[in-house]
């Protein structure tokens, strides 16, 4: 599972996740890429569970790259505890994920392939995502 060997602070707030993504909406690694459509948090498992399910697809023949990375910890206190006492112990770690945000790349596999593959890791995600290629600038196109 992803999770950072050691953060500054145990704990952190919860956040926004309002606007677009402006850092790592393009496709700078390999050929086809899934982008996000919406704002949400991805956990590690989520995250390690699309990586499967595409490695599986492709059969190990192309090059994943992961863009995202779990390093927000969500807090979670037990079952049945009264209010107050504090805040809960950090449970799991997501990744925060803005809208336009390239999720995964990947790169030398067919087109039909990849689009497949990726489909398949769309559904193991809590968002909305598309499919999109490379163009010589970069930039991506759906």
């Amino acid at each position: 599972m992803l999770m950072p060997k050691k953060t500054k602070y145990r704990k952190q707030q919860r956040g926004r996740r309002r606007g677009m993504a402006t850092r790592g909406s393009s496709i700078d690694f390999g050929t086809y890429g899934l982008q996000s459509q919406a704002p949400a948090w991805v956990t590690n498992r989520q995250i390690e569970a699309a990586r499967v399910a595409i490695m599986r697809h492709i059969k190990r023949s192309g090059k994943l790259w992961i863009r995202i990375f779990p390093d927000k910890p969500v807090t979670v206190k037990p079952a049945e505890t009264r209010m107050g006492k504090g805040k809960g112990a950090p449970e799991y770690w997501v990744a925060v994920v803005k809208p336009g945000r390239i999720l995964f790349e990947l790169e030398g596999v067919e087109p039909d392939e990849a689009r497949r593959a990726m489909q398949v890791a769309s559904s193991k995600l809590p968002m909305k995502t598309k499919f999109v290629r490379r163009v010589a600038t970069g930039k991506v196109t759906g």
